[in-house]
């Protein structure tokens, strides 16, 4: 599994998109402030079919520590808790492949023994921010994506 940074979703967003990089740094940066903003507000924020984020109240407990053994008050707190949504959730679905009239297709769910690599699921999660338009990513990208990533290692 590979770790995604900020700075490598905005370099692939610039490409698709043909926006200049420091306009989508900033129009990214934006998103994830105002998402700070709102969950430390309180409030609930739904993205249709990629999930949503709400804050939750954790109660007061008591812990342990588990050198001591001794008790340790834990007070209450706020947390974000994420759900995820209808789009994400069959991206992280199992995936066949099978012949189709145009060739190979991949199906969703259809069986448990083959399994989403996680560049597949990455692929279908991605969102083109400037046309607004989710999609999956082509074949020859994918294929492009992980010959890159082989040559960095």
């Amino acid at each position: 599994m590979n770790t995604i940074t900020k700075k490598i979703l905005i370099d692939r967003i610039a490409e698709n998109t043909g926006m200049k990089r420091v306009a989508v740094k900033q129009v990214v940066q934006n998103f994830l402030d105002e998402v700070i903003v709102e969950l430390g507000d309180g409030n609930r924020l739904e993205f249709r079919d990629f999930g949503v984020f709400e804050v939750k109240q954790r109660a007061p407990r008591i812990a342990q520590n588990p050198k001591t053994l001794e008790r340790v008050p834990v007070p209450a707190k706020r947390t974000v808790k994420f759900k995820v949504g209808r789009r994400m959730r069959e991206a992280m679905e199992p995936v066949t492949t099978h012949s189709g009239a145009s060739g190979t297709e991949t199906t969703p769910g259809t069986d448990s023994r083959v399994t989403t690599t996680a560049s597949q699921a990455e692929s279908k999660v991605r969102v083109e921010m400037g046309s607004g338009v989710v999609g999956q990513i082509r074949s020859e990208a994918i294929s492009n994506r992980e010959h890159e990533t082989a040559n960095a290692h």
